[in-house]
């Protein structure tokens, strides 16, 4: 059994190796392309399952690429790019980027726009819909004032989990609640006392780094016609607007305001959302073999064999919280999806939790804290993913600087250490 399950592990394995070890070995994340290493491990992962048929593993690893779940992740891609690449050809990104400088002092903008990232996320209750909506105004002022544009993505992405972990509206929340059988305002309540000292410490830090930032030049007179496709996607976003019909929205306002303001007629207006769309290409290409490689890792009991063994290992109730902390962080590894992975140990993480006298508020918090910190770090999860298309970076480039992501990840590891909140422990 140990060697199944090692073995169903073994094309993570295989991918951490050819990308992560090569590139750390190479000195650059740019020598081994991210998608030839998905896919060679997707096919190691189709030819080592010997159990089945070449054509059942690839039905499987199909049924993975292309589930419900992958395909709106792509529909979301293919609408950010188009709106990405539209707004930034008719001067939208050039004008909100005036504005946001002329709003905010230099040593405001890191910590201003991590509060905005956080603002947005716990409004709308997606990290996905906040990166999609700051991350090219993040990269614009990276420009202006001459800040690592990898820094300026991380704050964004970092700021975005702030909300995917603590809004009522935020799938993680509804799920990890209802698995654990406790109200969304409770869990809130828990989860406040762990995750807002995180924010405020990582608040100041970027304070205090914003502190030597300077505008490289003199800001332009801001375009107010041209800001209107963002204000009109953050608001709607805000207020509750579904991501995709939000993104369809902006696009169409880009196409409006840029032929009214001459900045491309119609022809050029669709060959600005071709362009964004083409360039997502990669990040679907990921996606689907990323999808697809962990439907086979799921189908041979890669998932079954990682939560059997750790909870044998379970004597009391730190150790149990523990063991839900960690369970939710390894399946969401194996799954990119923090929603996904909730779903998936949410029932034996209650069973667990019960069984060693784990207040549910906290083990529902625990659950969605320990996701949102794995899944904000992974580079083929869909937020470093579609923020570097975004940014035109690396994703691994990203990582060292999502100081939220590896905060709240310490935060759940102390107040599960030290016992607090101490009513809920």
């Amino acid at each position: 059994m140990k060697s199944k399950g090692l073995i169903a592990l073994s094309p993570l394995g295989v991918f951490v190796i050819l990308y992560l070890v090569t590139s750390i070995i190479a000195g650059d994340f740019y020598k081994v392309p991210i998608t030839v290493a998905f896919m060679a491990s997707s096919i190691y992962a189709v030819a080592i399952f010997r159990d089945r048929s070449l054509k059942e593993r690839i039905e499987i690893f199909s049924r993975g690429a292309a589930s419900s779940q992958m395909m709106l992740m792509i529909w979301i891609f293919l609408l950010a790019g188009a709106f990405a690449n539209s707004a930034k050809v008719m001067g939208s990104i050039d004008a909100t980027v005036n504005l946001t400088l002329n709003l905010l002092p230099s040593q405001m903008l890191l910590a201003g726009l991590f509060l905005a990232a956080c603002f947005i996320s716990i409004s709308i209750g997606t990290s996905v819909g906040t990166i999609v909506a700051l991350t090219p105004i993040a990269v614009g002022v990276a420009q202006q004032t001459g800040t690592d544009a990898a820094l300026m993505t991380a704050i964004v992405v970092g700021g975005s989990f702030f909300g995917d972990n603590l809004s009522f509206i935020s799938d993680t929340t509804i799920v990890a609640t209802s698995t654990q059988g406790c109200k969304l305002s409770d869990k809130f309540r828990v989860n406040s006392f762990i995750v807002i000292p995180a924010a405020v410490i990582i608040l100041m830090v970027y304070y205090f780094m914003g502190t030597n930032v300077q505008v490289s030049h003199q800001t332009n007179a801001v375009e107010w016609v041209k800001v209107i496709p963002y204000l009109v996607v953050l608001l709607t976003a805000v207020f509750g607007m579904n991501v995709m019909a939000v993104l369809t929205l902006g696009v169409l306002l880009t196409g409006v305001i840029g032929m009214l303001t001459g900045s491309f007629d119609v022809f050029g207006w669709m060959k600005a959302m071709g362009d964004g769309m083409t360039g997502m290409g990669e990040l679907i290409i990921i996606t689907m073999l990323a999808g697809g490689m962990l439907e086979l890792i799921k189908q041979q009991g890669g998932i079954e064999f990682i939560i059997q063994r750790m909870v044998k290992h379970i004597h009391n109730k730190r150790g149990a919280e523990l063991c839900i902390g960690a369970l939710v962080g390894v399946v969401d590894i194996c799954t990119a999806n923090n929603t996904v992975a909730i779903i998936t140990v949410g029932g034996i993480a209650k069973q667990i939790g019960d069984r060693y006298g784990v207040d549910n508020k906290k083990a529902a918090s625990i659950l969605d804290t320990c996701s949102c910190f794995v899944q904000g770090l992974i580079p083929y999860g869909a937020q470093l993913l579609i923020a570097a298309g975004l940014a035109a970076i690396s994703p691994v480039s990203i990582i060292p600087y999502l100081f939220y992501p590896f905060s709240i990840g310490i935060a759940a590891l102390l107040s599960i250490l030290f016992r607090y909140p101490k009513r809920y422990s």
